[in-house]
């Protein structure tokens, strides 16, 4: 498998389930202004989407999504319980975690990127984002992880809190997030996910 990846963006997610799957797979660079890869291609030939990540699997067929790209991921190895089994309850409740991160943390806080957006529709969106890690600071809590045990969810949220800084946002004004940041950061598969994407060469 190759995935196709860019530093500080979602698909850190994949990245870091591929290590605690211990999975085989090459990591390619995308460059997201100029849509070049590290292997030479236009990057999207790969994703016509234009943005990371995308999986490229043995038989040629793509993956993109980040969601999508996780459980399909989790599911070549259900021993590790980093998703419950298809169909299942439990499976729904952990969709629906994974939609709640991408359309109200991962999608919330995307506009926050754009600097030309007028510090008034910022504010907005700020306020909208701080409602939503209120209720997240409410669950982790009385939680080491979302799901009590780690999971494709927690890999998905720990990359979309990454990017507070970016935005001057502290997360220390939520200390259970900030613990829990902490206790992510710290597993193995998380620290070779972040240092071989620090390491790698840019395109």
């Amino acid at each position: 498998m190759k995935l196709y990846f860019a530093p500080n963006a979602c698909s850190l997610a994949p990245h870091i389930i591929l290590r605690e799957l211990g999975l085989p797979f090459e990591l390619v660079r995308v460059n997201n202004q100029s849509k070049r890869s590290a292997d030479g291609r236009d990057f999207r030939t790969i994703n016509p989407k234009g943005y990371v990540a995308a999986l490229v699997l043995g038989n040629g067929e793509v993956l993109t999504e980040g969601p999508a790209i996780l459980q399909y991921l989790a599911d070549l190895k259900p021993e590790t319980r980093l998703a419950p089994a298809n169909g299942s309850w439990e499976r729904s409740r952990l969709q629906e975690l994974l939609n709640f991160i991408s359309s109200e943390i991962h999608a919330g806080s995307a506009p926050l990127f754009n600097a030309e957006l007028p510090e008034a529709a910022k504010a907005i969106f700020r306020d909208k984002l701080f409602k939503r890690l209120d209720y997240l600071s409410e669950v982790l809590g009385c939680n080491d992880y979302l799901r009590g045990d780690f999971s494709i969810a927690d890999a998905y949220l720990f990359t979309v809190l990454g990017w507070l800084p970016v935005f001057a946002i502290d997360i220390a004004q939520w200390p259970a997030l900030a613990g829990y940041v902490e206790r992510v950061a710290a597993r193995p598969a998380v620290q070779a996910a972040l240092q071989s994407e620090a390491a790698s060469v840019p395109v």
